[in-house]
C-alpha cells in the first residue's frame, strides 16, 4: 500500500493563486437542427485569460442545445444529424407537443428528448496553457430546435 505526501513548494517558490473565470458564449444559430464546432472559442478564452492550468467548464444554457466531444469530419457529422433524427424522430406522436398535455407551440419535443440524449455540460482540462483534447476531438454544439440566439456559460478554474 502507498500513501501520497503533499510536496510543499521552496520558500523563494510562491505559490499560485487560483481564478475563477466566467464568461457567456454567445451562439446565433441558423438552421432547426445544425451542429457548430466550438474547439477555438473556448480555446480563445482559456488564452483570453492566460489560465496555465485548470478545468474549463461549458454548459448549455438552454433545454434544447446540447454539448459533446466527437470528431469534426463532414461525413460523420451528417451521420450524428441523420441519427438523431431517427433515434428521436420529429415525426413521431410526443406529448409535449399535443395540447392536450402542453402548452408548448413549438413542436419541439424531439429537440428537447435529442439534447437529453446528449448532454449539456461537458468539462476539459487546461495544462501549459492548452485545452488537453484527443487529436481528433472537437466540442461540438447541438442546436436542435433553431434557428435562435443561444448563450453557452464557460468557467475556468484555474492557475
Amino acid at each position: 500500500m502507498s500513501a501520497t505526501k503533499p510536496v510543499r513548494a521552496p520558500k523563494d517558490e510562491g505559490l499560485a493563486t487560483v481564478r475563477v473565470v466566467t464568461e457567456t458564449l454567445r451562439l446565433v444559430t441558423d438552421k432547426r437542427l445544425e451542429l457548430y464546432n466550438l474547439t477555438e472559442k473556448v480555446a480563445d478564452v482559456v488564452k483570453r485569460h492566460d489560465i496555465k492550468d485548470g478545468m474549463v467548464l461549458l454548459s448549455s444554457l438552454h433545454t434544447t442545445v446540447a454539448l459533446f466531444v466527437n470528431e469534426w469530419q463532414s461525413a460523420l457529422l451528417q451521420d450524428i444529424k441523420s441519427m438523431l433524427d431517427k433515434v428521436v424522430s420529429p415525426a413521431d406522436g410526443w406529448k409535449h407537443n399535443d395540447p392536450q398535455f402542453s402548452d408548448c407551440d413549438r413542436q419541439n419535443a424531439h429537440s428537447h428528448l435529442q439534447a437529453a440524449l446528449l448532454g449539456h455540460a461537458l468539462s476539459f482540462q487546461v495544462a501549459k496553457g492548452k485545452l488537453v483534447l484527443g487529436q481528433f476531438q472537437a466540442i461540438i454544439a447541438a442546436e436542435l430546435d433553431g434557428p435562435r440566439h443561444r448563450d453557452l456559460a464557460v468557467q475556468i478554474i484555474g492557475t
